[in-house]
């Protein structure tokens, strides 16, 4: 069964014949996405030392939340790769999410490595600033695809915030 949105993207059900691209889309992008954890991360004694804002959540919710959006991530990919990867906005779609990945990949080694918080910022500022139109363009290709990037733009926007308030006070 298939049907159309309002943005013009055809859509259809995921079957169970999708669950092998679907697994592989989520696979990948967690593997990514964790992929700086290995260059370093909360548990340094730099990051212990710093001072932490009050908005600061409780270093658990790191360790859901993140996984939790890769996932969401990896789901609207698979949308996107299958329905529409033949196609210029496909294509275009598709490119925008590799660089916002890129860019996100880029914060931690950014904070925790190199321990700027300014570059940081900007790298964060930066990962909003390619979320969005990444969003919209899988919002027209199919409005699940685009939906499931709504938790990931609310987080970052929180993460542009914290980030902030970590160069205020430190």
């Amino acid at each position: 069964m298939s049907d159309h949105s309002e943005a013009g993207g055809r859509r259809t059900a995921l079957s169970r014949e999708d669950l092998p691209g679907v697994v592989a889309a989520v696979v990948l992008v967690n593997a990514v996405g964790a992929l700086p954890a290995a260059l370093g991360g909360p548990d340094s004694a730099w990051f212990q030392s710093i001072a932490k804002p009050a908005l600061y959540p409780p270093s658990w919710v790191f360790g859901v939340v993140w996984p939790l959006l890769f996932t969401l991530l990896g789901v609207a990919l698979y949308l996107v790769w299958r329905d529409a990867r033949a196609t210029h906005r496909g294509a275009v779609a598709i490119r925008l999410f590799v660089a916002q990945m890129a860019v996100n990949v880029a914060w931690s080694p950014t904070f925790f490595t190199a321990q700027d918080l300014t570059v940081a910022l900007a790298v964060v500022g930066g990962l909003w600033l390619v979320l969005v139109p990444t969003l919209w363009a899988f919002w027209r290709i199919d409005r699940r695809a685009g939906g499931l990037l709504v938790p990931y733009l609310l987080w970052v926007s929180f993460a542009v915030v914290l980030n902030y308030q970590f160069v205020v006070v430190n």
